[in-house]
């Protein structure tokens, strides 16, 4: 299956757009503005920023809710019911605990690993059968921090992880082409060996 909707998770709002939670908006931000012409705005009737474009040849929607993070499903589940989307041409971006910081991963289904807004989705749209792709902040312990994971989530990262969640972003957003051909195993194959 080829990937039709591209859902980049995150916080709405001036005070949570840099913090490690918003890794997925950080990825779309950067996904639409590379296409000419494309600009995400707001769609009440999603509750999200939308935005349709062409990559290789095929539409796809850029999906930024706004809903905040624990309700994310309220704006995935409206538009992929709306334009008839399956949950197997979903791609759900997100910010990952338990990856380091210059990590990125895809996979096709799977538990919530504890992420309060793929929880979210997996109610909203039935299935845990889509698929996401996990850019690594690392984990508080892992990074030898105190900060409980709420609070670490809902911080800028330092600035040594900042450049390599940014060349984590490049990577994907190289594959997404792929990914939206349907070549899942060759953008995962060449995402995981990048």
């Amino acid at each position: 299956m080829a990937i039709r909707l591209i859902v980049g998770l995150g916080n709405p709002g001036p005070e949570y757009e840099q913090t490690r939670h918003n890794a997925g908006f950080w990825l779309v931000d950067n996904l639409a503005n590379s296409q000419p012409g494309c600009r995400l705005q707001r769609e009440s009737r999603f509750n999200a920023l939308a935005a349709k474009t062409t990559i290789s040849g095929r539409e796809v929607w850029l999906l930024e809710p706004q809903t905040y993070m624990n309700r994310s499903g309220q704006s995935v589940g409206a538009l992929a019911r709306f334009f008839k989307i399956a949950p197997d041409e979903i791609l759900v971006v997100h910010d990952e605990l338990d990856l380091a910081p210059g990590v990125i991963k895809m996979k096709k289904g799977g538990s919530s690993g504890g992420h309060n807004g793929l929880k979210d989705i997996t109610a909203a749209l039935g299935t845990q059968d889509y698929w996401r792709m996990r850019i690594g902040i690392g984990h508080p312990r892992a990074l030898g921090l105190a900060q409980p994971v709420a609070d670490f989530v809902l911080h800028r990262p330092r600035k040594e992880e900042q450049a390599l969640i940014e060349e984590t972003i490049d990577k994907g957003l190289r594959i997404i082409p792929l990914a939206i051909e349907g070549k899942m195993d060759i953008a995962t194959m060449q995402l995981h060996s990048a």
